[in-house]
C-alpha cells in the first residue's frame, strides 16, 4: 500500500475518523493506531508482523529489565543491553545479509577452483526492517543510558515501533521523542492538521511531478547505457541524486504529514541538503534521522574508544561509520565502497578540524549566497552525484559500463521531451521553494495562502503526476 495511493487514502480515512472519535482516550488512540500500523504493514506482507510483534515483545521486556537493574545490577543492565544490541544486528544479518556472504563465499571459493552450488537461500527480506530496528535498538540504548525510563505500558511502546507512516521508510524517530507524545490526549488541532495536509501534498508533488518523471528518463539512460553518448548518461548521473532526493524527501514529508495529521511530531529527515558547501553540511542535511543515529550510537562511541590515535581515531570511527551506512543501504560491496567514497571525502574536513565548525551562509543584498558559497555548493553536489553512480549501479559491471558511457563520444542528448518538460518545471518550484525556506530569498511564497497553495499542487498532480510511478527507493532498504 504506497502512502501516495488512492487506497491508502481511504485506509487513511478511516483511521483519521476513528482516531479522533476515541480523542479524550490516549491509551485507546494508542490501540486504533497499533491495529491500523499492524494491518498497514500486513497488507505488504502479513508473515512479517510475527517477525514485527515478536522483536517488539522481546524488546519491550530488554527495556524493563535494564531500566529495573540500572541502579541495583549495572553489569546484569549492561549484559540485557549487550544481549538487545546483539539481538537487533543478529536479525538485520540474517534477514538482510545472509544470503550476501553465502554469495561472496561461494564466489570465492570458485575463484580458487573450488566449485560449489549450495543451495540458495531465499530469504524473503521484510520491508522497513533497517527502520524498526533501529528503533528498536535505539530504545534500550537510551534506557541504559539514562535517557528514558523503561515503559511499562505494551500498547505505546509497540505503537512506537510499528507506527504506519513510518515504519517502511523512516524517518527513524526516537523513544525520548515520540513515546512522551503517545501518553497525551490528542485533539484535534486545525493548525497542525493544515500544516499535515500542505505537507502531505508537498510530499506527493516532489514524489509524483519530479521523482517519478525524472524516474522515467533515467531508466531509459541507465537501462540502455551501451545504447546512448556520454552528454545523456553524463545528464542522467546529474539528475539522479534530484530523482533520489524528491523521491525520498517526498515520502518523508508524506509521513511527517500523516503524523501532523494524527497530533504527532515525526522527526525531520531533511534540511536543504544540496544547499551544503562541503560533504559534511550535505550529511548533516541528508537523511537526517539516520545520520544523526549513527552519530550517537555508532560513530560517539567509536571515537572515545579511538580517543588515544588523535585525529586518526576520529578519521577511522568516521570511516567505519560510513562504511556501515552503506552497508545499512543494501548488502553488497558496492554499497560499502559508496559508504567509504564519503567517509573519505570527510578526510580533509576531520584532520582540520573544520568538520565541527558550522560557518554560517553570508548571503548578498539580493539575499543569495555569495559566487564562492554557490560554487562549493555545486561542487559538493558534483562529489555527491559521482557518489551515486556507485549506489544506482548494478554491481561492479554497471560501475564500469556508467563511467565508460561518461566518457564515450558526446553528441545531442536523448531528450523525452513530456518527462523533461516537467521535470524542469518541477524543480524550478523545488529550488524556489527550497531557497526560501533556506535563506527566505523569496519571500512571496510565504504570503501565499495556504489554499491557494494546495489548490495549486492539487493541480499539478493532476497535470503533471504520474499516477503508475515507480516504488519509493528506499523501500528496498
Amino acid at each position: 500500500m504506497l502512502i501516495n495511493s488512492f487506497q491508502f487514502l481511504t485506509f487513511f480515512l478511516v483511521v483519521f475518523i476513528g482516531y479522533y472519535l476515541l480523542s479524550r482516550q490516549s491509551k485507546w488512540q494508542n490501540a486504533w493506531l497499533l491495529v491500523a500500523s499492524y494491518y498497514f504493514y500486513g497488507v505488504a506482507n502479513w508473515h512479517m508482523c510475527i517477525l514485527l510483534l515478536a522483536a517488539t515483545v522481546i524488546f519491550y521486556f530488554l527495556g524493563i529489565g535494564i531500566g529495573k537493574n540500572l541502579e541495583s545490577n549495572e553489569r546484569r543492565a549492561s549484559l540485557l543491553t549487550t544481549l538487545g544490541v546483539s539481538l537487533g544486528i543478529g536479525v538485520l544479518l540474517y534477514f538482510k545479509y545472509l544470503n550476501f556472504f553465502i554469495d561472496s563465499f561461494v564466489q570465492l571459493f570458485n575463484a580458487v577452483g573450488i566449485h560449489c552450488n549450495p543451495l540458495t537461500f531465499h530469504i524473503v527480506l521484510p520491508i522497513g526492517i533497517s527502520f524498526f530496528t533501529f528503533k528498536l535498538m535505539g530504545y534500550i540504548l537510551d534506557v541504559h543510558h539514562g535517557k528514558i525510563d523503561a515503559t511499562h505500558d505494551f500498547i505505546e511502546f509497540a505503537t512506537f515501533v510499528a507506527f504506519f507512516p513510518t515504519i517502511l521508510s523512516g524517518p527513524i524517530d526516537r523513544a525520548n521523542k515520540f513515546l512522551p507524545q503517545l501518553r497525551k490526549e490528542r485533539r484535534p488541532n486545525g493548525e497542525m492538521m493544515c500544516e499535515g495536509l500542505l505537507q502531505i501534498f508537498w510530499g506527493m508533488f516532489l514524489k509524483m511531478c519530479i521523482s517519478d518523471r525524472l524516474n522515467i528518463y533515467n531508466e531509459a539512460i541507465f537501462n540502455n547505457v551501451a545504447h546512448h553518448n556520454g552528454f545523456s548518461v553524463t545528464l542522467a548521473c546529474l539528475l539522479y541524486p534530484l530523482q533520489m532526493y524528491t523521491d525520498f524527501c517526498g515520502y518523508s514529508d508524506m509521513a511527517i504529514g500523516v503524523g501532523k495529521m494524527l497530533g504527532l511530531k515525526v522527526a525531520d529527515n531533511f534540511k536543504y541538503p544540496f544547499f551544503g558547501r562541503n560533504i559534511a553540511e550535505y550529511w548533516r542535511n541528508w537523511h537526517i534521522s539516520l545520520t544523526s543515529w549513527l552519530t550517537d550510537y555508532v560513530f560517539m562511541p567509536l571515537n572515545v574508544k579511538f580517543r588515544d590515535m588523535g585525529k586518526w581515531g576520529s578519521e577511522l570511527a568516521i570511516l567505519i561509520t560510513f562504511v556501515l551506512i552503506g552497508m545499512w543501504h543494501n548488502a553488497a560491496w558496492t554499497f560499502a565502497l559508496f559508504g567509504l567514497y564519503h567517509g573519505l571525502l570527510y578526510a580533509p574536513s576531520m584532520m582540520s578540524g573544520a568538520f565541527f565548525k558550522k560557518k554560517k551562509l553570508k548571503l548578498n543584498s539580493h539575499r543569495l549566497p555569495s559566487l564562492s558559497d554557490a560554487g562549493k555548493m555545486v561542487w559538493t553536489y558534483l562529489l555527491v552525484a559521482f557518489g551515486l553512480i556507485i549506489f544506482r549501479a548494478d554491481g561492479w559491471h554497471g560501475i564500469t559500463e556508467i563511467i565508460g558511457g561518461i566518457c564515450s563520444s558526446w553528441g545531442m542528448p536523448f531528450l523525452d521531451a513530456s518527462s523533461m518538460g516537467f521535470s524542469a518545471l518541477g524543480l524550478v518550484v523545488l529550488f524556489l521553494s527550497s531557497a526560501n525556506g533556506a535563506w527566505k530569498t523569496f519571500p512571496f511564497i510565504d504570503r501565499i495562502p495556504a489554499f491557494v497553495k494546495l489548490a495549486l499542487m492539487v493541480v499539478a498532480l493532476l497535470v503533471c503526476g504520474v499516477f503508475d510511478g515507480s516504488q519509493f527507493i528506499y523501500f528496498q532498504f
